[in-house]
């Protein structure tokens, strides 16, 4: 009897035992809390760039757009064209300008155009950027006027940085002369349809050396020799129309 006693005391012993290391293990358990939720994305602005063709025979080379602030300029009448503007004046190739334009750190964003703009077509180029980095921004855009030696048009610095969702603003755009290369109309420096000839040549012909107005083409019809173009080709200013809407 006393050792069935002493077999019971144990058993109780081990049984009571047991249930305190449980209540010891469930008491030191810690609770893990859900991690914190991931920051919200940062707010962005987007601009839809529409570009239209409003002249009879000058197709539009691919359009450059350019959201910078203030002290990038992607010409100023009266001055130099700068490297990747002449090469976009004469070939229609944008690939310079927009790199010159990315390496400023004046500029926020660049965009281009997919192909030639012809007459009464349009393009659009979609820009995004933080919103953060909308204050102030301008917009500038380049595009050749391919039937042409080196006539460009576009538009320089305009102010979008302030436009709301849904704002749409309209400028319209002149031809410019690069003042790069002679304006001889001839087939072999006229890079568009109208010529198929030589695009960009690094050697500048053109005494001014600077950008001016455009005087207009000339064209054989008018009793330029040189001229490999006809009265078709002419264009009357505006060139070309940019409509900027503010989308996001």
């Amino acid at each position: 009897m006393r050792i069935q006693n002493a077999t019971l005391y144990r058993l109780f012993g081990l049984i009571v035992g047991s249930m305190f290391l449980h209540a010891c293990d469930s008491n030191s358990a810690v609770a893990v809390p859900p991690p914190p939720p991931p920051p919200p994305p940062p707010a962005m602005a987007s601009f839809d760039i529409t570009v239209s063709n409003l002249t009879n025979a000058q197709p539009l080379s691919p359009i450059a757009v350019i959201g910078h602030r203030a002290g990038y300029t992607v010409f100023t009448i009266g001055d130099a064209a700068n490297p990747g503007l002449e090469e976009m004046a004469e070939g229609g190739d944008n690939t310079a300008l927009l790199a010159e334009a990315a390496a400023d750190a004046a500029v926020v964003v660049t965009g281009s155009g997919a192909a030639p703009i012809g007459p009464a077509g349009s393009e659009t180029v979609t820009i995004n950027l933080l919103d953060s980095e909308r204050q102030g921004l301008l917009l500038s855009v380049g595009t050749m006027l391919v039937n042409t030696n080196d006539a460009f048009s576009g538009l320089s610095s305009a102010a979008i940085g302030a436009m709301a969702v849904g704002d749409i603003s309209s400028f319209d755009g002149v031809a410019y002369d690069a003042g790069t290369e002679s304006d001889s109309e001839s087939a072999i420096h006229i890079p568009g349809p109208a010529g198929g000839g030589e695009g960009f040549n690094s050697a500048r012909d053109d005494q001014a050396d600077r950008v001016a107005m455009h005087a207009g083409i000339v064209s054989q019809n008018d009793g330029l020799a040189t001229s490999d173009l006809t009265e078709q080709h002419r264009f009357d200013n505006p060139v070309l129309r940019v409509r900027i809407e503010r989308t996001q």
